[in-house]
Order: C-alpha cells, then sequence, then structure tokens
C-alpha cells in the first residue's frame, strides 16, 4: 500500500517570534499530542519537532488532516482562537516534498544560521519521543535512519558542519561587535538548557569576556562553569549579577517574561546594558528597550555576520543538496519496493499452500527419511518458481509499473482470495 508522507510546519520563514512563542511545544506537550493523535487517527509515522525556530508535523495519511493537526496543537496548548494563526502553518501534502522538507531542515539548510549543529540532536529527540509511544513504523524507522546517514555523509564529505556557525554562535558574534569598544565586558548567561550550553561553550571566542552563569538547578551550571572557568552564580542571587553585568544572555524556559522592563528600570545603566533573548517563548519583554540605555535583541534579529566559516557553509551548500538528493532517491527506491511485499508475501503463501496440499495428499505413507528429500526438493522447486515473477515485480517497481505488475500476477495466481498473516 502507498504511503502518503505530509508536513506541517510553522518556522522562522513565515511566522514571526511572538507567534512561534505562541506555538512551541515543550516535551511534555509534545508527548501530549502525540498521543492525541494515536488515539485520534490511529497514525503509525509520527514525528513532531519543535525548536526555538519551528515547530513541525510529520504523518503519513490517505488524507490532508493538517487543519486537524493544529486544532489537537490548539487543544494542548489551550488555545481557544488557534484557527486564527492558520495562515502562518505551510502544509506540505505532496510525498517528495514532505520528505526533501524533512532532509533540509534536519540537515540544517532551512535553519535561521545555515548549517545550524543542534537541529541534529532536536530531530533525534523528536524521533525517539515517536519511537518510545511506539509511534514509528518500519517506513518512518527507514526514512530516519536514511536522514542519519545523509548527516553523516555531509560531516565526512562536506565542509558544511565545519566551525562554530550556529544561533549560539551568532549571538556570540552579536557579542563581540557590540562589546568591542568595552575593557572585558562583564557578561551573564542565565540557563544552561542545550541552547544555553551551547552559548557558553562558544563563549571561548570571547578571551577578554568576564563571564558567569547562573541556573535553576545549580548542579548544571556548576560542571560548564568549571569546564570553561566561569564564575557560578547561585540563582537567587541572579537580580544583583544581572545589575552588573554590561551584558546578559536568556536562554531559559518560562511561560511569562523573566526580565520585565519594571526590574531592568530598576537597573543603574552608566553606559548601556545589552539584553540576548534565546528563548522560545520569549524570556525577556520587548519594552525593555523602552529603558534608556537598554539594547535588545531576540532570535529573530539576531543575525550572524560575513564569516569564514560561514562563507564555508554557503559554498557547501550545492554539495549538500546533492547528497540529499541522492538519499532520497535511495529511499524512493526502498519505498517503491515497499508497494510489491504485500504481493510478494501472498505469492510464497500461496504457493507454500499448494506445496502443503500435495505434500499432505502424495506422502502420507513416507517414512521421515523419503519425507525429509521430497520436502527440501518441493521448497527449492518453489523459490526457483517464485524467483521470476518476484524479480519482475521488484524490476516494474523501478519502472513506476508496480500496479500493472501485481495486477497480472494477483490474476494470474488468484491472490485475491490469500489472506496475509
Amino acid at each position: 500500500m502507498q504511503v502518503n508522507f505530509r508536513a506541517l510546519s510553522l518556522s522562522h520563514k513565515n511566522a514571526p517570534v511572538q507567534i512561534r512563542e505562541i506555538i512551541s511545544l515543550d516535551e511534555k506537550a509534545v508527548h501530549g499530542i502525540l498521543l492525541k493523535i494515536k488515539d485520534f487517527f490511529n497514525l503509525n509515522d509520527t514525528l513532531i519537532l519543535s525548536t526555538c525556530n519551528r515547530t513541525e508535523v510529520y504523518y503519513s495519511h490517505d488524507q490532508d488532516i493538517s487543519t486537524e493537526l493544529i486544532k489537537l496543537i490548539g487543544l494542548e496548548k489551550g488555545l481557544v482562537d488557534i484557527v486564527n494563526y492558520l495562515e502562518y502553518f505551510e502544509v506540505i501534502n505532496d510525498d517528495r516534498a514532505a520528505i526533501r522538507h524533512l532532509f533540509r531542515v534536519s540537515m540544517g539548510l532551512e535553519a535561521q544560521v545555515v548549517g545550524d549543529i543542534q537541529i541534529s540532536n532536536q530531530i533525534k529527540r523528536a524521533y525517539q519521543a515517536s519511537a518510545d509511544l511506539d509511534m514509528t513504523g518500519p517506513f518512518l524507522h527507514r526514512l530516519m535512519h536514511t536522514v542519519f546517514f545523509t548527516n553523516k555523509r555531509i560531516v565526512q564529505e562536506t565542509a558544511f558542519r565545519d566551525g562554530a556557525a550556529s544561533l549560539s554562535y551568532a549571538a556570540i558574534e552579536l557579542i563581540e561587535s557590540l562589546t568591542s569598544n568595552t575593557f572585558e565586558p562583564r557578561i551573564l548567561l542565565i540557563g544552561v538548557g542545550e541552547i544555553g550550553e551551547d552559548v557558553a561553550k562558544n563563549m571561548v571566542h570571547l578571551p577578554s569576556a568576564k563571564v558567569k552563569i547562573t541556573n535553576r538547578t545549580l548542579s548544571k551550571a556548576e560542571p560548564i562553569a568549571a569546564e570553561m572557568g566561569f564564575e557560578v552564580v547561585p540563582f537567587e542571587n541572579c537580580l544583583d549579577a544581572m545589575e552588573e553585568a554590561d551584558v546578559i544572555v536568556s536562554s531559559i524556559q518560562r511561560s511569562e517574561p523573566f526580565i520585565t522592563k519594571e526590574l531592568v528600570k530598576k537597573f543603574q545603566i552608566n553606559s548601556y546594558k545589552l539584553l540576548v533573548d534565546l528563548s522560545v517563548p520569549r524570556s525577556i519583554e520587548t519594552s525593555v528597550e523602552d529603558v534608556p540605555g537598554v539594547i535588545l535583541y531576540n532570535v529573530d534579529n539576531i543575525r550572524s555576520k560575513a564569516s569564514e566559516t560561514l562563507e564555508k557553509r554557503l559554498a557547501s551548500v550545492p554539495r549538500v543538496e546533492e547528497i540529499i538528493e541522492e538519499s532520497i532517491k535511495e529511499f524512493f527506491d526502498w519505498k517503491k519496493e515497499m508497494i510489491a511485499s504485500p504481493t510478494i508475501n501472498k505469492l510464497k503463501q500461496s504457493l507454500e499452500q499448494i506445496r502443503q496440499e500435495e505434500m499432505a495428499r502424495f506422502m502420507k505413507n513416507a517414512d521421515k527419511k523419503e519425507y525429509a528429500v521430497i520436502d527440501k526438493i518441493t521448497k527449492s522447486m518453489m523459490q526457483k518458481v517464485l524467483k521470476v515473477p518476484v524479480v519482475q515485480l521488484r524490476a516494474a517497481c523501478q519502472r513506476d509499473q508496480a500496479e500493472e505488475m501485481i495486477q497480472i500476477i494477483s490474476d494470474l495466481f488468484d491472490l485475491e482470495r490469500v489472506k496475509t498473516e
């Protein structure tokens, strides 16, 4: 049976951050939506990806159920007006286009900073979340392992993943540019989740900076600080550290802003205070820019300056796209053969049934030795009879003529009467 793979995408390309943060899903929400999809639609191949730049659902279904899936997201998020956001979602119903989109996202071609390495781990976690709920059938398993193999090829064969260009590194480049006239700028990093940890590691590109990090869970901040030689600030002392800092980088997950205009107004700002918000939903109120001396950047307006690393990545894009197309072709060759599998199984069962009936009919009085010999001979004959139609059927799949050949073989061997186990 043909598998219709589809995609539903809300990303930085079609929705501003104020929309993305409303639709953004944490692990608990992803788990809840997957369960709802399983219960309501009985889908086997489903993947939900939610990052600071995108929320996407990939699924296999005979019909376009994108609107229903968006409503499920609204149900999980408690958004009664979710239909008002339909225009921000891109719906991809073409099978090959949806698969190509997944490859491009997974490789970092669709990232805000081209080649962002964080997406690879985010894709793996999304796949694991689906696998844990038994929502990854043979189709999605094969597809995802092809994606992972393609990623490995790109790392080994191109310069696309060389260097440290990522959203986190783009933030570091921004900080470096805006603090170039500040002697030993004081930087406070709030939150050391995946993005925060990546920011911390990229701080090596700011050797003159005085970096402090804080996190709700102190035990998560301490090993990172020890590795990088940073100072750890207990979370309860965060406000004092914010007032002292020239630069505050926030990458914490909260439903409401952590840094507000009222809070920032209390700070004594002698020259400037740069606030960098890498959180989705945003953790810094946009109105803080009304406070004199405050400069605010978020995930939408952080742009990496032209760098040698980024130039190398962009130069590698054509080869990356070639590798992706090679992988997609290989996957579709496998996908075509999937169409023939039920017919091949029915044919095997039909011939085995005939063999068993004839063995039972003519070998009633045979001893064990005679039975074993004839059993071996008839099995060998059956395999040779099977060989030609199976080879022809697989060849027809590659020529996109599978349906015709399936019908011929089904009629010839009367396979409609055979029930697959």
